[in-house]
C-alpha cells in the first residue's frame, strides 16, 4: 500500500468513523464475539489488535483479561477517539490505544502472546508479508487470528450497488479480500506467511435489516461511501433514490435479509 492509498483509505474512516457504530452495521460486535470464543484467553495474556477501528474486538477481548492488557493500534485518529470513548464509557481500563500504521507496527519481536486482525488484512495488498509482520511480534507457540468476508457477503445488495454504480460510471476499487474469501485462500495466506497449525471457521452473522434505509446506513458508514462520493451531490441524490427503490423490492415479512458470511482464521507462530 503506497502513501496515496494510506492517505484515502485514512481520511475515508477518518470522515465515517461517527457513524461506524451505527445499528445496522451490527456484524462487528457479533463477529467480535464469536472471534473471542476463539482465543482460549487464560486471562493472564497481552494481545495485540491490529487495525483495531472502534474497537470491537478490542473490546470484546479486554474484560476476559483480569490480569492482561490489549494494545490496540490503528492508523486513523478519527476511529481510535471513537474506540476509546466506549472503553472509558463502559468502564475498561486495561486497553493501550495507539495511533500507528499496521505496515510498521514498531514493537519488539515477541512482545505479544497473540495478535489478531478484525476485517483489517486486506487493506494491505501483499497479505502475507502483512501476516508475517504481525506473527513477528508475537513468542512462539503463540496465535494469530484474522477475520475476513467470505464471497457472498451483502448477497445480492452489493451486487446491485456495485451495478448501479458502474451505470453511473464508476468502477469498484480492486476488491483484494477475495483472495481470502475462502478457506483455501485463508490457508494459503497462513502458510505464505509461515505460521503453523491452521484453522479455519466459517460462521454467518447476517441478520434482517428493517428497511432500505439501514442498508443506505451501511452504505454511508462503511468503505462503500468512497465510491457514492466520487458522484456530483445531484448524482448522489439521484443514485440513492434509485438504487433504495431496488433494495427496497427484496423486503419480506421479516425484513431485508444481510448475508453477512465471515472467516475465522489462525495460525500458530512456530516454536523455536
Amino acid at each position: 500500500m503506497n502513501q496515496e492509498q494510506k492517505t484515502i483509505i485514512k481520511e475515508t474512516f477518518n470522515t465515517i468513523a461517527d457513524g461506524y457504530d451505527t445499528d445496522a452495521l451490527r456484524f462487528f460486535p457479533a463477529s467480535a464475539a464469536h472471534l473471542v470464543t476463539l482465543l482460549d484467553l487464560q486471562g493472564h495474556e497481552r494481545v495485540l489488535d491490529v487495525a483495531c477501528g472502534t474497537g470491537h474486538a478490542t473490546l470484546a477481548i479486554a474484560p476476559r483479561l483480569p490480569r492482561g492488557i490489549v494494545t490496540a493500534v490503528d492508523f486513523s485518529a478519527g476511529m481510535l477517539a471513537q474506540a476509546r470513548s466506549k472503553a472509558v464509557a463502559r468502564g475498561i481500563g486495561n486497553i493501550e490505544f495507539l495511533e500507528r500504521d499496521m505496515q510498521h507496527l514498531g514493537f519488539p519481536a515477541q512482545s505479544f502472546d497473540m495478535a489478531v486482525c478484525a476485517f483489517g488484512i486486506f487493506f494491505v495488498e501483499e497479505m502475507e508479508n502483512q501476516l508475517a509482520h504481525m506473527a513477528s511480534m508475537v513468542k512462539p507457540g503463540g496465535r494469530v487470528f484474522i477475520t475476513n468476508f467470505q464471497e457472498s457477503y451483502f448477497h445480492p445488495l452489493k451486487e446491485l450497488f456495485f451495478a448501479r454504480m458502474l451505470a453511473y460510471g464508476v468502477e469498484p476499487p480492486p476488491q483484494p479480500w477475495r483472495r481470502i474469501a475462502n478457506e483455501e485462500g485463508c490457508r494459503l495466506l497462513f502458510e505464505q506467511a509461515g505460521l503453523t497449525d491452521i484453522q479455519v471457521e466459517s460462521k454467518n452473522v447476517g441478520y434482517h435489516l428493517a428497511d432500505a434505509d439501514q442498508w443506505w446506513d451501511i452504505v454511508w458508514n462503511a468503505g462503500f461511501r468512497r465510491m457514492v462520493s466520487r458522484l456530483s451531490a445531484a448524482d448522489q441524490a439521484r443514485f440513492k433514490q434509485e438504487h433504495l427503490r431496488e433494495i427496497e423490492t427484496l423486503r419480506n415479512d421479516q425484513g431485508i435479509w444481510l448475508d453477512v458470511g465471515v472467516l475465522f482464521a489462525s495460525g500458530m507462530v512456530p516454536r523455536i
